[in-house]
């Protein structure tokens, strides 16, 4: 059978095997999915499954389905994901990185906190903190771009956290848990929409001249440890045109 096992039900199985199909490229927009049926003998499971299946992956926009035809995959970027969902995923994955994404443009520097980091962060304004700085992307271009702001306290105990590339062993947040022994605790998330700014339009690699007059998704997340420290701030600024999407399991 396709897929990975894990834990997932049947049907979430199938649809996870086709959305990584659909979102690295390897199914083109246009591209047909397999029938109903053939989805059911190939996964050996029953036709309600693979029907659950294929409307799992319409309701998140990335197929439709064409009466006579079939099931057709559709040409979409991407929702952006916030730091709490980037930390969900790299916490079962090892990655925060999305189906379909990578990351580069990796930048870390101690800097002076500005007021709303410092504000969050709990420390003095201008006091130093690391500032980590990443570009996710998919092949629709930038899927949004992503800064940690973390106090300057933990790069003493994890200088990787200081240098300017991709972390290794985990994110910054299991990092410092393992360092410190201390779980993260709760977060605290919060998501807005503004217009482009010549600042976002230089870290979204736009005209910051004449950024373009529509909004953008701007997503934040605070993490606490056991101890009530704040460990990290998140900010993530999606591309334009990028929509924020969150799903769960509705109660019975």
């Amino acid at each position: 059978m396709a897929g990975q096992a894990d834990n997932r039900a049947p049907y979430a199985k199938i649809a996870a095997h086709y959305t990584e199909l659909i979102t690295s490229g390897q199914l083109q927009p246009g591209s047909l999915l397999p029938s109903i049926k053939n989805l059911a003998e190939e996964w050996q499971v029953s036709t309600a499954t693979a029907e659950k299946a294929l409307r799992k992956l319409r309701n998140e926009g990335l197929v439709r389905g064409i009466h006579g035809i079939g099931t057709e995959v559709l040409d979409q970027p991407a929702p952006m994901s916030s730091g709490a969902q980037r930390q969900d995923r790299g916490r079962r994955t090892g990655s925060s990185w999305g189906t379909g994404e990578r990351s580069d443009s990796h930048q870390a520097a101690v800097v002076p906190a500005p007021a709303d980091v410092a504000a969050a962060l709990d420390v003095t304004t201008g006091s130093d903190v690391i500032r980590r700085r990443r570009v996710y992307r998919d092949r629709h271009g930038i899927v949004a771009h992503s800064t940690s702001w973390i106090p300057v306290r933990y790069g003493k105990l994890i200088p990787e956290l200081m240098n300017s590339a991709r972390l290794t062993g985990g994110t910054s947040l299991q990092l410092i848990t393992q360092a410190t022994g201390r779980p993260i605790t709760h977060r605290i998330d919060t998501a807005s929409a503004r217009l482009l700014t010549p600042e976002d339009a230089e870290l979204l690699e736009l005209n910051s001249a004449n950024p373009p007059a529509e909004p953008v998704v701007v997503m934040t997340a605070k993490f606490v440890d056991s101890e009530s420290n704040v460990v990290e701030y998140g900010v993530d600024l999606g591309g334009p045109g990028r929509t924020w999407r969150t799903e769960s399991e509705v109660a019975q």
